[in-house]
């Protein structure tokens, strides 16, 4: 089991830590459970779908990288398909405040990037900020999206955020977690393909400059980062922060990072570039690459 989820098991109810520790230590548990593995626990536990997502809030917080704030933040998203996904707040000190990943972006990232189509609740151990209020907002859910707080009665998105702007205040008609394509072709090796793979699904409405990273790790593993803007323009997500989303909440550390590579446009109006390369230089990770597809 991974270090960081052996000081909350102990403290699970007995029923729940029996069903869930022989998921959590398969290699680099993918902080994703599906959804005949919540029906399991479920079972086992005797918890409903509400009680069980707090339960696991613990083990989501304990993904968290909190070198600056020290502060965790777990989030579970519910999605349509019944699985559920772990979220944590990621900081990256040696870079700026804006590369930081917010609990429930990471929740709802890693969703997107499993191929998720949409989600129906979000669980948070702490009140979401306005930030990841507009963060929210810009998924295909919209205001109807159910947010679970402790000691709270559920809400929607709408009450946390009264009288909302967003993508359908601006005519946009493709939200966050949407299917879409955006076209790019560029030949190359199978990490190529993956950060071009991850920019033409990018949700860039605002710019029209999809981008996508892709990590290989010392595995062989390919984590896929795919870019999300927002109405609001600053709760957007960089591309690498989605990669690395995926890579922390995965297990991976900085030093399992042994290639990486960017693909936007040569033409786009935004570029990721020079943010890429300066938040992994303050990870010691390698040198970058960067494909610019047609």
């Amino acid at each position: 089991m991974d270090p960081r989820f052996s000081p909350v098991v102990t403290t699970l109810p007995e029923a729940l830590r029996a069903a869930l520790t022989p998921l959590l230590t398969v290699a680099h548990f993918p902080a994703m459970l599906s959804a005949p593995q919540v029906e399991q626990l479920k079972q086992a536990s005797g918890l409903n779908d509400s009680e069980l997502a707090f339960a696991l809030l613990p083990l989501a917080a304990a993904c968290a990288h909190t070198e600056i704030s020290h502060f965790n933040v777990g989030a579970i998203a519910r999605g349509i398909s019944g699985n559920l996904y772990f979220g944590a707040n990621m900081e990256f000190p040696g870079t700026t405040m804006q590369q930081t990943i917010h609990a429930e972006q990471s929740a709802i990232t890693h969703a997107w990037m499993r191929g998720e189509k949409a989600l129906t609740d979000i669980t948070v151990n702490y009140t979401p900020c306005g930030h990841c209020r507009q963060f929210m907002n810009e998924l295909n859910s919209g205001t109807g999206l159910t947010i679970h707080l402790p000691g709270r009665q559920p809400g929607t998105l709408g009450q946390y955020l009264p009288d909302a702007f967003g993508p359908r205040d601006l005519a946009i008609t493709t939200l966050l977690l949407d299917d879409i394509n955006h076209g790019l072709q560029a030949d190359g090796d199978a990490l190529t393909q993956a950060a071009i793979a991850a920019a033409n699904r990018s949700h860039a409405p605002y710019s029209h400059a999809p981008s996508g990273v892709a990590l290989e790790m010392k595995d062989g593993t390919i984590l896929p980062g795919s870019y999300a803007e927002n109405a609001a323009y600053n709760p957007s997500l960089p591309p690498l922060q989605a990669a690395l989303n995926l890579a922390w909440l995965s297990g991976y550390r900085p030093d399992d990072i042994q290639r990486a590579i960017l693909a936007e446009k040569a033409t786009a109006l935004l570029v990721q570039w020079d943010a890429t390369v300066a938040t992994l230089k303050s990870l010691n990770c390698p040198a970058i690459e960067r494909v610019l597809p047609a």
